[in-house]
């Protein structure tokens, strides 16, 4: 954790190799193109299952390298997002400094919705719902799954989380191929992304907590509404409510619905300040794991 939020992603390393999850995405698409036929979900499972075992086993073989401890490192730093999720939330804020369009260019970075009938409150919204989900998804959950079971587990989590990215989507295409990797995507997510809105509320109050339990069950998703829910009380915004994708508006409730729709880029450079609050905590509560287990 320390080595991701000092280096991030050096650009250049990643311009003379490919990064470890432009690889998962390269062998996820060629999965894709060779197995998703016949609008079958048995398929997608199988390929779920080849995935996530051979992610496991990568893993241990790894692990049983010589330095397979600096290895295991340097892999989990590199699978870590802090630094990169907060140059992103705080690059929508600096684009909405300099003008509207800046900040729409930006925040079409780091969302899938339409962003062309967003005013500045929205996007500001819609930088930090990327944040509060990002932080679970891309710190929170592969710190935990490193934590509970090293380095297979981290890449077990990285491999189903871009494969949910990539195919888990309620399309013509992958409604049955990507049901396995949204599935299991969703079961991995579960447990870090409620830890997720308690590290929130560890840093804000209990306010947040409650909050994130009566609201984040309103969400679309099972888990994304709990660190969003968690992100808007913490802000005293409302975040989510109906949001525009392909054209088509959606039905979402607002999550603190009490709070502001009136979201600044100040609200993000306060979002992002909470991003590292929950690193500090996290970091603080392995120094405890280990001093207790020490």
């Amino acid at each position: 954790m320390i080595l991701d939020a000092l280096l991030g992603e050096p650009r250049w390393l990643w311009s003379r190799v490919p990064h470890p999850i432009v690889v998962m995405g390269r062998l996820i698409g060629w999965c894709d193109r060779a197995f998703n036929r016949g609008g079958r979900r048995v398929n997608g499972v199988f390929v779920m299952a080849a995935l996530g075992l051979g992610a496991l086993g990568l893993g241990w073989i790894i692990v049983a390298l010589p330095l397979g401890w600096l290895w295991q490192i340097l892999i989990a730093a590199v699978l870590l997002a802090q630094k990169s999720l907060v140059q992103h939330v705080a690059a929508v804020g600096d684009g909405l400094r300099r003008s509207l369009d800046d900040g729409k260019q930006e925040v079409a970075m780091i969302v899938g919705r339409d962003t062309g009938p967003l005013d500045e409150a929205a996007v500001a919204r819609a930088a930090i719902e990327s944040a509060a989900e990002n932080m679970s998804d891309g710190v929170v959950a592969p710190a935990f799954w490193f934590l509970v079971a090293g380095l297979p587990g981290l890449l077990l989590y990285k491999i189903t989380n871009t494969a949910d990215s990539m195919i888990g989507h309620r399309t013509p295409r992958h409604e049955a191929f990507g049901w396995a990797a949204a599935r299991f995507d969703d079961v991995l997510n579960y447990i870090p992304a409620r830890l997720t809105a308690l590290l929130i509320a560890l840093t804000r109050g209990p306010a947040v907590l409650r909050c994130a339990y009566r609201d984040g069950p309103k969400h679309r998703s099972v888990n994304a509404g709990w660190p969003e829910a968690a992100m808007a009380a913490a802000l005293g915004l409302s975040l989510s409510g109906p949001r525009a994708y392909g054209g088509e508006m959606t039905t979402d409730a607002a999550l603190n619905p009490e709070g502001t729709r009136a979201a600044t880029p100040g609200d993000i450079a306060a979002a992002v300040g909470v991003l590292w609050r929950v690193w500090g905590a996290m970091i603080a509560a392995v120094v405890c794991l280990w001093l207790v287990g020490g």
